[in-house]
């Protein structure tokens, strides 16, 4: 049932995509298919967004179908199956009624409606989807796309990271509770064989994202986890196996493509199978060993012992402004920097101590969503969005509240960002004071991080500070959503009328503050 429910699901998407011939690549993250596709004019976003199983479309590098955890995952190979099987159902024929808009063509926003109706969250989603595409225009400089290329190597980690996380902490708990110690260290060794060898994992996908042959960038990054590095003697200290952690396997891997690159040019093709392979280990492997490998690890431990003493000394101080600031973050692609501080802290310390932070930008969102919803009693179509955006939100996806809500309207966005400050200051506060709440994997926030807490107090602490924090998320954007997220020339446009709108044959746009109050909000981000 659940089989079938999934290949409706991929079998309605792909009409609406374009069909099959307009697909070039399938893959899929957390929450998302991501699809690279041959002409962008051929997808219908309206249609795609009405779909039940759809909550939300999302421009990058690829265009990102937001279908939740674990329905992404089973969509996804039935969708394959499709692309693979049905080639001659690659021709566009769905396509043949217009996309909702031109590629490029000015979306309507908050204010561009009909004389004095409501915009509907069809509107507000069409400026959402404007505004990613200028986003994205200014994203696209060498070091945010770098930053991207990096994020592509950790993202097909994740899985693997939530799955040895959850057995982590069901193992901490067993442990404390001394139950079942005969299984305590079968869990122990499922959980931490991956985190082991997660440096060979980083290798590969750096190798085969920058160009180069993805086995030889995990066998250079295979030595740094060798247990022989013991005997190696760099800068007058011994080696230790895993010294530099992911860090040292990524740039291991970059050296490893580099050294690589310059044998296809110049080693004749009749010797390239054998030196090509030959040179690439030994030269990015004798230079990792001799440097990379001690550099590194400098470079990990500075990481880690900043990340302790930022908490233990300004936790509610940073707590606020990571927790206010990575909604805007996430707008101008920053955040992909800090996956590998992230990882770089769970190899470490078993627990990254800035996610539980910086998924309070979600609480923020949650409670402006909330308040919005309240605010605009008399429009139908952006209530209908945000309850059905809602449970997402709560689970940690934020992507349709804030493309087809917060960040279209403006001052929402601002005043979630409020909230997740505060949530975030609750959280640090509490690590300032000793109790250092942590997430043994990335990617999942809401309501799912918590079978992934970790700390250096019990369970229950853990669960209620973490709590806390979202509580105080919740409410603090909620409120001041509801006080300070709307204009009173906003509120009198948006709570319009909506019917005014089918009736009027052309829409005007406006020049109230509703209009100016989203670019401003962006520049503000």
């Amino acid at each position: 049932m659940a089989t079938d429910k999934n290949r409706a699901t991929a079998e309605a998407i792909l009409p609406l995509i374009g069909g099959a011939a307009n697909v070039t690549s399938v893959a899929h993250c957390m929450t998302r298919l991501r699809l690279g596709l041959r002409d962008r004019s051929l997808v219908q976003d309206e249609a795609l967004k009405a779909l039940p199983a759809v909550l939300g479309v999302v421009e990058d590098d690829t265009y990102q179908i937001v279908l939740g955890p674990g329905a992404v995952a089973r969509v996804t190979p039935e969708f394959e199956s499709l692309i693979a099987g049905d080639t001659e159902a690659a021709t566009p024929a769905a396509t043949t009624a217009a996309p909702s808009a031109e590629p490029g063509a000015a979306a309507p926003g908050a204010a561009d409606v009909p004389g004095g109706a409501a915009p509907s969250a069809d509107q507000l989603a069409a400026q959402g989807a404007q505004m990613r595409a200028a986003r994205k225009a200014k994203n696209a400089t060498p070091f945010k796309l770098f930053l991207r290329r990096v994020a592509n190597i950790f993202v097909p980690l994740i899985p693997a990271l939530i799955g040895c996380g959850i057995i982590s902490g069901l193992n901490g708990l067993l442990t404390n509770l001394h139950w079942l110690p005969s299984v305590v260290p079968a869990l122990a060794a499922l959980a931490s064989g991956f985190m082991s060898l997660i440096a060979v994992f980083v290798g590969y996908n750096t190798a085969k994202e920058f160009g180069g042959t993805a086995v030889l960038g995990g066998a250079v990054a295979a030595i740094t986890v060798f247990p022989g590095v013991t005997n190696v003697d760099a800068f007058g200290q011994k080696l230790a196996p895993g010294q530099g952690g992911v860090l040292g396997a990524l740039g291991a891997a970059l050296l490893a493509v580099a050294v690589e690159k310059w044998c296809r040019r110049w080693v004749p093709e009749a010797l390239d199978v054998l030196l090509t392979p030959t040179l690439t280990v030994l030269v990015a492997g004798l230079v990792t060993l001799y440097g990379l490998m001690y550099a590194a690890g400098e470079v990990a431990t500075g990481i880690g012992d900043f990340a302790t003493w930022l908490l233990a000394n300004g936790g509610a101080a940073a707590g606020f402004v990571l927790g206010g600031l990575f909604l805007p973050l996430v707008m101008l692609g920053l955040h992909q920097a800090l996956i590998p501080i992230h990882t770089t802290l769970i190899q470490q310390q078993g627990y990254t101590v800035l996610l539980p932070i910086l998924a309070m930008a979600g609480a923020g969102q949650v409670g402006a969503a909330m308040a919005v919803y309240l605010r605009l009693p008399r429009n139908a179509s952006i209530r209908r969005t945000i309850r059905s955006a809602l449970p997402a939100g709560f689970l940690g996806v934020g992507e349709p509240l804030i493309y087809g809500v917060s960040l279209p309207l403006g001052r929402p966005f601002i005043t979630a960002c409020v909230g997740g400050a505060f949530g975030g200051g609750v959280v640090g506060l509490f690590n300032q004071l000793g109790d250092a709440v942590g997430s043994t994997a990335i990617g999942p926030s809401g309501w799912a991080l918590f079978p992934l807490l970790r700390g250096n107090h019990g369970l229950g602490v853990m669960i209620s500070v973490y709590a806390a924090g979202l509580v105080v998320g919740y409410l603090v954007g909620f409120v001041a959503t509801y006080y300070f997220g709307f204009t009173k020339s906003m509120l009198r446009d948006l709570n319009a009328d909506q019917e005014a709108a089918s009736a009027e044959p052309e829409a005007q746009p406006a020049t109230g503050p509703a209009a100016a109050t989203p670019e401003t909000a962006l520049r503000s981000g």
